[in-house]
């Protein structure tokens, strides 16, 4: 599920950098990305309810992109931005440990 939620985070950070799907790196990346995100979701769906999989999948996803953003794509970073962040995380793992 952990690869899975990365691999979500490199499709949608390169979607962002193919320009409408005009540049073939980025482009490749976001296929590649997809399909491996894609396999690790269906594969954690066999042993984990179809809800808490999707919220856990997009919640590292979501979260890893943001933080990329931050760091590399020029976001701003602010102490609430951080603790919301931080309190997305503890919601995943809440998620994660009730199911």
């Amino acid at each position: 599920m952990i690869i899975s939620g990365v691999f979500e985070a490199v499709w949608a950070v390169a979607l962002g950098a193919t320009a409408g799907f005009t540049k073939l790196v980025p482009t490749i990346t976001f296929g590649v990305g997809l399909v491996i995100s894609m396999i690790g979701l269906a594969w954690a769906m066999k042993e984990i309810p179809t809800g808490t999989a999707y919220v856990v999948w997009v919640g590292i996803g979501a979260t890893l992109a943001v933080i990329y953003g931050m760091i590399f794509g020029g976001e701003t970073i602010s102490p609430i931005k951080i603790a919301l962040i931080i309190g997305f995380i503890g919601c995943i793992i809440g998620l994660k440990t009730v199911s």
